[in-house]
């Protein structure tokens, strides 16, 4: 049996556009998206807010060669807590472009830099709260 993790990110009633956001800044491929209100079975009452149908009740993305999933949540109680995403690009100009695309609208907490670890390297937390460590592997 093949063993995977796969991160199931939740994002509070905005997940449409974050999958836009990292289609044009991590070049993300959607694979499959399903509404609430496309559901073959309709949620428990009070489930989810009655103005969810049109929300993602899951999503399946890529970006690279890793599956992602995604949702807009049962409403607006979550938040990403306690991890970062860590992406390795495969030369510094890519990292330069993830990591300033990513950033649009959020917070940097180490700008890219050279460390003894990696030869360029960042912190950031994007516009959806979702944390983000870019680098490269040493070459």
């Amino acid at each position: 049996m093949n063993t995977s993790i796969q991160p199931y990110l939740f994002f509070n009633g905005r997940c449409e556009e974050a999958l836009r956001f990292y289609q044009e800044a991590l070049d993300a491929k959607v694979e499959m998206m399903m509404r609430f209100g496309e559901s073959p079975e309709p949620p428990p009452p009070g489930a989810v807010p009655d103005n969810y149908d049109d929300k993602i009740m899951h999503a399946t993305f890529h970006i690279g060669d890793n599956t992602l999933l995604a949702s807009d949540g049962c409403g607006p109680e979550s938040k990403f807590s306690g991890f970062s995403l860590s992406i390795t690009a495969a030369d510094e100009a890519q990292a330069t472009r993830m990591f300033n695309a990513l950033a649009e609208g959020g917070t940097v907490s180490l700008p890219l830099t050279k460390t003894f670890f990696s030869p360029c390297f960042g912190m950031l937390t994007d516009k959806f709260g979702l944390g983000w460590m870019v680098g490269m592997h040493p070459g």
